[in-house]
């Protein structure tokens, strides 16, 4: 456990300056070009700070100080710590696109095609990578089928307007990731989501009520609770 913590902890050190640099450069609204520099000074922005400060003139870039660290550490932890060396291969996969997606989501409720193709493409390729090394190549296309019906349940509010094309990409890889453990553990994937962004739905309701201001359409992003809510479902099932 302790080695975990560690190993946790120096991931996020070492990690997390490319992610919170990713973040800024994602993290922009639909239409306008991914922000490769920056606004201030035109500081190319690659890795950035634990302070989410330009390296250059200091500027405020980003999510606040040591938010992406913590996260990253978190996932990283929580990776470390599944039952098998192919499960945490595959979660530490999932944290790194992850929580990236997480924060861009929270930020700007979007989830850019880069990031999410990247991350179904790497599961993918692992998946089949482990299936085939153990010898299970028919959990492959239970796999797929997760995958399609996740992508296909998303696919359905994003063609009425209710969220965005992303979440849909998204499903996709984490159906897939879900499908190595079996249908139960999609649904239990499922549920967590719904808990989680029911919650938090219901938190922000709350508070804007308390506050009186004017509740907005879509004001809960839902990127983060489907990578909780699966994160959740690998760990109670590997």
């Amino acid at each position: 456990m302790i080695a975990s913590v560690l190993g946790a902890v120096v991931a996020g050190v070492l990690v997390a300056p490319a992610l919170r640099g990713l973040v800024v450069r994602y993290a922009v609204p639909e239409g306008e070009p991914w922000l490769l520099a920056c606004p201030s000074c035109g500081r190319e922005l690659r890795g950035l700070p634990p302070t989410g400060g330009c390296p250059g003139c200091r500027s405020r870039l980003g999510p606040g100080p040591w938010r992406v660290e913590a996260v990253t550490a978190a996932a990283a932890a929580a990776a470390l710590a599944a039952a098998h060396p192919a499960d945490a291969l595959l979660l530490l996969w999932l944290a790194g696109p992850g929580v990236v997606l997480g924060f861009t989501d929270a930020r700007v409720h979007r989830l850019p095609y880069p990031l999410s193709w990247t991350l179904a493409a790497g599961l993918a390729a692992l998946l089949t990578v482990l299936e085939l090394a153990g010898g299970t190549p028919g959990v492959l296309l239970r796999c797929l089928l997760v995958a399609v019906a996740a992508g296909v349940l998303f696919e359905v509010p994003v063609q009425l307007g209710l969220v965005g094309p992303g979440d849909t990409v998204l499903a996709l890889g984490l159906g897939a990731l879900l499908g190595r453990y079996g249908w139960a553990a999609a649904f239990a994937g499922l549920a967590a989501f719904v808990l989680l962004a029911g919650l938090w739905s219901a938190g922000v309701l709350v508070v804007n009520l308390v506050r009186r201001r004017p509740v907005r359409g879509r004001e809960v992003p839902l990127g983060p609770f489907l990578l909780l809510g699966t994160l959740v479902a690998v760990l109670g099932h590997s």
